[in-house]
């Protein structure tokens, strides 16, 4: 049941998100995140792993959208701050940290699988923010920021996945502290 509780509710926020940013606002998305990941964060049996997947995600769309801002091959609406990846989409990375550890777990043990759902599911969420709520626009010709979101999502969920799988088999510094 929690795995279809946190489909819908990331999809949700997702969608806020996305029709917020479409309409130029980034306080929707701001507000859906955060309670997400209230909730995410209060339901969680693997808290310090999901905070440390929260820290990268935060990183890499940093990072991940920030090139694409720079290079001109995605403009984002409600592009608050300039000139960075805009805080709405750097939320939603954020809320897609939250969904690795209960809607992810299957590929903590694949990497090549997750590579590619992440090739072609990262493409197609950009795709529908764009088509959908105009909350992105790809610059001419668009198959150059398809390609890189390709590539970029390829080697993201992955890593995430990977990365969880690792943290959660270490042991859990505080517990070790209070055990001794």
């Amino acid at each position: 049941m929690k795995f279809w509780i946190t489909l819908i509710a990331y999809e949700a926020a997702w969608f806020i998100s996305v029709i917020g940013a479409g309409r130029g606002h980034t306080w929707p998305a701001l507000l859906a995140v955060a309670l997400f990941a209230a909730w995410r964060l209060g339901v969680s049996t693997a808290r310090d792993v999901e905070l440390r997947l929260m820290g990268l995600a935060f990183v890499l769309g940093l990072v991940f959208d920030g090139v694409l801002v720079r290079s001109g091959l995605l403009v984002y609406a409600a592009a608050w701050p300039a000139g960075i990846a805009p805080a709405w989409i750097l939320a939603l990375w954020l809320a897609f940290a939250l969904t690795i550890v209960p809607l992810f777990g299957y590929l903590q043990g694949r990497p090549w699988l997750a590579a590619v759902f992440g090739a072609i599911g990262g493409p197609m969420a950009y795709l529908g923010a764009a088509r959908g709520w105009h909350a992105v626009s790809f610059t001419p010709p668009a198959w150059h920021a398809l390609l890189w979101l390709a590539l970029g999502w390829g080697i993201t969920l992955p890593l995430l996945t990977v990365l969880t799988r690792r943290w959660s088999q270490q042991p859990n510094p505080a517990v070790l502290r209070s055990a001794s």
